[in-house]
């Protein structure tokens, strides 16, 4: 099996003019195109890099031909990234791939909320689905009905797409007041600093209950009696 330069160049250049990589790489330019497969399935068709979940199309206007890659080849192999006609820096390139990133990540999160809303002619879903569209993060009570529901209807969707809304105090007391059994509903969801505000408020973490239930299983097993005496 090749290596990765030699698979790159088995890439690039019989679909460019040049016959160097950096006489190949400056033909081509990034055509704005991307695809979300909604799975990490796909390959790089440049550097043969697996588990690709976002393309980006790179294009050669010499040859016509053109490529779907990941963003990290765009960046690492120069491929120019244009704005109103103008060649970005590669660190305001780096900012537009990854704000065309988000904005994929934002659509898959509407598409998921979409499903939810259509699967069951819920208020509360709808609401979520109308509060999410309009401020790209969801309160504590919509998303413990959220990820709720979206685990009953099987909907596939990532957790780090979401993104939990605790600046109000309303939405602080909300969280206080859930049930911990609710608030582990979007636990995956909460930043590390919304987490240890929720342990503040008085939840435990999923990984602290796990804890604590398996020192009880191996105590009752140590001593055979229930309630343990020594927790």
């Amino acid at each position: 099996m090749p290596g990765y330069p030699q698979r790159v160049c088995d890439s690039i250049l019989p679909l460019s003019v040049g016959g160097t990589l950096p006489e190949a790489f400056a033909e081509w330019k990034f055509t704005e195109n991307t695809i979300d497969h909604e799975e990490p399935t796909e390959i790089c068709q440049l550097c043969g890099q697996e588990e690709l979940r976002y393309h980006f199309e790179i294009g050669n206007e010499l040859t016509g031909k053109a490529l779907w890659v990941g963003s990290h080849c765009i960046l690492q192999f120069g491929v120019a990234v244009l704005e109103d006609g103008r060649r970005l820096s590669p660190g305001d390139a780096k900012k537009r791939l990854q704000k065309l990133t988000q904005k994929m990540q934002l659509e898959a999160c509407i598409a998921a909320l979409s499903n939810l809303a259509g699967a069951e002619n819920s208020p509360i879903l709808t609401g979520a689905l109308e509060y999410y569209r309009r401020n790209k993060k969801l309160t504590p009570k919509y998303a413990a009905v959220v990820f709720w529901k979206l685990k009953q209807h099987s909907i596939e969707y990532h957790p780090s797409f979401f993104s939990i809304e605790l600046k109000r105090q309303k939405h602080i007391d909300d969280l206080r007041d859930m049930q911990t059994a609710r608030v582990h509903e979007f636990w995956n969801v909460l930043t590390p600093s919304q987490r240890v505000r929720a342990t503040q408020l008085g939840h435990k973490s999923p990984e602290d209950i796990r804890a604590e239930l398996a020192k009880i299983r191996g105590t009752v097993r140590r001593t055979g009696s229930w309630p343990p005496t020594s927790v």
